[in-house]
């Protein structure tokens, strides 16, 4: 489902996203998913057990774990359709052995951590960690499409998918602070690797679909071919430009909360966990809101609307007072976060065949946290160079940036259906033949082998 990108928390990344979907002209076809792939009574919530905190690993990271991964016994993770694919390391793989594979490879990093005795252990256990975590990221977002090829439904399960990433945002410090009251420090990571291996077993529990094979590529192709295909289509640049701008107030927030409420405004901890759920909160009110939403309205104008939402409100974070009126500014930027980011999988699912699609999610993944990578720093060396009012301007100037570049990058219209040629095909060739032989023709574009970039309008 996109995420990322999101706060992130523990290991967790700043989302997709969220993973990762609006009646946008533009529709990816896609044929009815058989009876064994419908794994509860509402669709949307089919994607749920894989949207849990422990189901984020790294796409590399399926290589080395490949041994393990083949040795599962196939009965543990049945498929609706044949498990191989020859697309990516990850796409040679069974995707519920992968999880589960990688749920026991993070269960295992977590045991190592009450027993480090040097901090070069903590940042190479932290650093597996998140790798794994961010990984499954994209292989997670990818399965959604084919388990919900109704795009309504999947954009019920994107929405529902952001709210579980808020739960589990607001709800986790708080199980932790609780669970301290009654046992030891060592005693809670047990429990967190008690977590990992739930989620496993919870992803032995559903049925995935198959990844789609594809052709076989070099190592070079399959690599790099999700970032071609991700900048060679209009609306997914501007959905890289909006990224930006997402990052650019939620590394703000994510930051400099503590900051601004300990520092600026002399408040405590209970102030500064009141604000962050204030947040959260707004994430939240604008993940019931998203499926109506978008199915009234394009996608292009709510997301650009979410990012415009979140320079006003970084730029007004430099005015801010008292706290009280902090908090519903954050639950405005919240709310904002959440409508600019958690459609992104809409795009990425009509701007890919199946066989592409966990390339492109990937793709999404590594660039957005690209500008997440940007910002964070930011967020922090130009707060405590040059104070926060400064920073505060500097952000939204920065999502303000994301904004233009939306806009210039990403059609109005985000047509999909475009008339082109091939003068480099022959006319017995089966995609001519498929449109009777005609040289120009037009049909939904995406770009392939076949179509190589967005032709000129």
């Amino acid at each position: 489902m996109v995420s990322s990108p999101a706060p992130p928390a523990t290991v967790s990344s700043p989302g997709p996203p969220s993973i990762s979907s609006s009646p946008d002209p533009v529709v990816m076809l896609s044929s009815p998913a058989p009876p064994s792939t419908v794994l509860s009574p509402s669709p949307a919530l089919a994607c749920l057990p894989l949207r849990l905190p422990c189901l984020r690993t790294i796409w590399p990271a399926a290589t080395p774990v490949s041994f393990l991964v083949r040795r599962l016994p196939s009965k543990w993770c049945p498929t609706s359709a044949s498990p191989r694919s020859s697309v990516g390391s990850a796409h040679r793989l069974p995707r519920c052995r992968l999880l589960i594979a990688l749920d026991v490879a993070r269960a295992g990093f977590v045991l190592c951590l009450p027993f480090v005795t040097e901090v070069w252990q903590i940042y190479l256990l932290v650093f597996l960690l998140n790798a794994c975590s961010a990984g499954f990221t994209p292989t997670f977002q990818a399965a959604i499409p084919d388990i919900l090829p109704d795009e309504d439904e999947y954009t019920k399960a994107l929405s529902l998918s952001r709210l579980a990433y808020d739960l589990e945002s607001l709800v986790s410090p708080m199980l932790a602070a609780a669970l301290l009251t009654i046992i030891s420090f060592h005693n809670l990571f047990a429990g967190t690797v008690l977590g990992f291996l739930v989620s496993a077993a919870l992803v032995v529990s559903v049925v995935l679909p198959a990844s789609t094979p594809g052709p076989r590529r070099g190592i070079w192709e399959r690599t790099t071919r999700g970032i071609r295909l991700y900048l060679a289509t209009p609306r997914l640049r501007g959905l890289l430009a909006i990224s930006l701008a997402v990052s650019a107030a939620g590394a703000m927030v994510i930051v400099n909360t503590v900051v601004i409420v300990k520092a600026r405004f002399d408040l405590g901890e209970a102030e500064v966990a009141w604000a962050l759920a204030a947040f959260g909160g707004g994430s939240m009110i604008a993940a019931f809101a998203l499926p109506g939403l978008l199915h009234k309205l394009a996608d292009r104008p709510v997301m650009v609307t979410g990012a415009a939402v979140l320079v006003i409100g970084t730029a007004i974070g430099a005015l801010i007072p008292s706290y009280v009126l902090l908090l519903p500014l954050w639950l405005v930027i919240g709310f904002g976060y959440s409508v600019a980011q958690t459609p992104s999988g809409r795009l990425l699912r009509r701007s890919a065949h199946a066989e592409d699609r966990p390339a492109l999610f990937a793709a999404q993944f590594a660039l957005s946290h690209a500008c997440w990578l940007i910002c964070y720093p930011l967020a922090g060396r130009f707060g405590a160079t040059f104070g926060l009012q400064a920073t505060f301007i500097v952000m939204s100037l920065i999502g303000l940036a994301g904004v233009v570049l939306a806009l210039m990058l990403w059609p109005s219209g985000d047509p999909s259906d475009i008339a082109h040629d091939h003068p480099d095909l022959p006319p017995d060739h089966p995609h001519m033949r498929e449109h009777s032989g005609q040289g120009r023709h037009h049909h939904p574009l995406i770009v392939d082998d076949l179509h190589q970039g967005w032709p000129r309008m």
